[in-house]
């Protein structure tokens, strides 16, 4: 959707306003990546249609209904079939991203810093890890008990 706003805003500066509807329409008419399905048919069932007062366009609409009971009907099916091709690329996301991570192991009295949780960040300027803290603890698969430089030990343990 930001690639189709981005392409469409640079030719439109003034107009920006009338191309937004125009964009979210074909992000919602457009088969995503990911489930090879349009989000509009998801939700509803069938194709998008664009409005027409064509008397054809109408008779052939009429002659459709069984078709678009037809598209309810396995509706459920298009959703669950959707559901798993999204999970399976989260997996596969999720096995990438592991693959590329390199396991660190700690030992007593090793330094170490620790993420900031977000009541500890003032603005966006706000360093990003507070510590050093010192391990006095290797408790098991990466879990540990750290205190300060200053010996307050820090309450539960930390990955």
């Amino acid at each position: 959707m930001l690639r189709g706003l981005r392409r469409r805003l640079e030719k439109a500066k003034e107009t920006w306003g009338d191309e937004v509807p125009r964009i979210v329409w074909a992000y919602h008419t457009t088969p995503q990546s990911t489930t090879k399905e349009m989000p509009f048919s998801l939700v509803y069932g069938s194709d998008a249609m664009i409005p027409s007062r064509s008397r054809k366009v109408h008779l052939v609409a009429e002659e459709s209904n069984e078709e678009m009971r037809v598209n309810l009907d396995l509706l459920d099916e298009v959703r669950e079939e959707a559901r798993i091709k999204v999970e399976a690329l989260k997996r596969r996301v999720e096995y990438k991203h592991k693959s590329k991570l390199k396991p660190r192991q700690f030992q007593v009295a090793n330094l170490v810093m620790r993420k900031a949780h977000l009541y500890q960040l003032e603005n966006k300027l706000s360093p990003k890890w507070t510590g050093p803290f010192r391990v006095i603890g290797v408790l098991g698969n990466e879990v540990y008990k750290l205190e300060t430089l200053e010996g307050g030990i820090i309450p539960r343990t930390w990955n």
